[in-house]
């Protein structure tokens, strides 16, 4: 019986310690040889900081304090022993030479991790001066995603602030159970190619409560996504939130079961949109719900585009690309264009399943030209009030 006493007291013991624990360990990059003062390379540090809890048998934090970090192409690679937090308080920034990070394809990589958490903090990649390169139509190198996730499960993107990225600011590849939220991504609308958040051969993605301007897609999305839910997006100026382009090869992965939500899209070039190539391909885009979405001043709200061709080196083919099961559901506002809705599909595999119910888009220049509907090789039906009328 005593025994037992001494037992139970032991118990509560270390139960009233472990209130007073941290919940994981912590390994601050300070620690380990950073430097926040916006000069020194503290990509060595951070490197170190994140083999250390990466080998943790308990669960780690790597802790990036308030001030500003500079570091180079990074890559954090798993498998970590044990779930690991990425805390940041202060920014992280890429040198001002766009070649330290540009000829790699990604600034800072997480590769093959599970269980992880990135809370927090800002990314300055100084895009600006590639964004010159480019435009001015020089020998640049192929530029940087900034924050990237590769074969990597159960993720968890929080308050993270992106800025200025060379290229995509977040892409996820390979990778499932991924939960992205309250993010706030910037770059100048002029920023070419900035994507907002890239995915691509990954399931289960949650984008959440996000605020997005830049110069390309708000999101894109990729070959091989599946079971994708967008909401609560802030998106513009940018190009929208875009599905492809698609077809590239005969080969692709398709896309299927994804949701955009609950968002509002401000002066941006597109709302909602899905686009392929005009040429040969075996796959597919099905099963995609648009739904309960205010579009102000857009440019075109509602598109399916399988004639794209954004450089004029168009194939001037058919695309193979086959478009279902698409619903446009409570979708509210004005378009700069007159063509509000726009579905320009493949003669040889026409859109099916296109189903409108409570539309209601107008042309900012109404009492002029009021907005139209354009469809071509496009069947689906309608219900309730749908403006623009037309096609089905």
């Amino acid at each position: 019986m005593a025994n037992f006493r001494t037992f139970l007291l032991a118990l509560v013991f270390f139960s009233f310690i472990s209130l007073f624990l941290p919940s994981c360990l912590a390994y601050n990059v300070v620690s380990y040889g950073a430097r926040g003062d916006g000069g020194t390379d503290s990509t060595t540090a951070f490197l170190r900081a994140w083999s250390a809890a990466c080998s943790s048998i308990s669960p780690a934090n790597v802790y990036v304090p308030r001030g500003t970090f500079l570091i180079r192409t990074v890559t954090f690679t798993g498998p970590c022993r044990s779930r690991i937090e990425f805390r940041v308080d202060g920014t992280l920034v890429a040198p001002a030479d766009y070649n330290a990070i540009g000829h790699s394809g990604f600034w800072i990589l997480f590769y093959k991790v599970s269980r992880l958490s990135v809370y927090g903090g800002s990314i300055d990649a100084q895009g600006s001066a590639f964004w010159s390169c480019r435009k001015a139509g020089r020998s640049c190198p192929q530029g940087a995603k900034s924050i990237s996730f590769f074969w990597c499960d159960d993720v968890l993107v929080s308050g993270l602030t992106s800025v200025n990225s060379q290229t995509k600011h977040v892409g996820i590849d390979y990778s499932s159970r991924v939960r992205v939220e309250n993010l706030k991504i910037r770059a100048p609308s002029r920023s070419p190619n900035t994507d907002g958040i890239h995915i691509e051969n990954s399931r289960g993605v949650t984008i959440k409560g996000s605020t997005i301007k830049t110069g390309d897609d708000c999101i894109s999305i990729g070959p091989g996504s599946i079971n994708l839910w967008i909401e609560e997006i802030g998106c513009g100026p940018g190009h929208g939130i875009s599905i492809g382009s698609l077809g590239s090869s005969n080969n692709e992965a398709g896309v299927v079961n994804i949701t955009v939500t609950n968002s509002v899209f401000t002066k941006t070039q597109n709302g909602v949109r899905v686009k392929s190539w005009a040429r040969p391909s075996g796959t597919y885009a099905k099963n995609l719900m648009f739904r309960n979405l205010i579009m102000r001043n857009v440019g075109y709200p509602i598109i399916i585009d399988q004639n794209y061709c954004p450089d004029n080196s168009c194939p001037h083919q058919n695309s193979g690309v086959k478009v279902s099961q698409v619903t446009y559901k409570n979708v509210k506002g004005t378009s700069s264009t007159q063509v509000a809705m726009k579905f320009d599909c493949s003669y040889t595999n026409p859109c099916t399943g296109i189903k409108l119910q409570d539309i209601k888009l107008t042309h900012i220049d109404r009492l002029r030209r009021p907005a139209i509907l354009y469809c071509r090789n496009a069947r689906g039906r309608h219900s309730g009030t749908v403006i623009p009328k037309g096609c089905f």
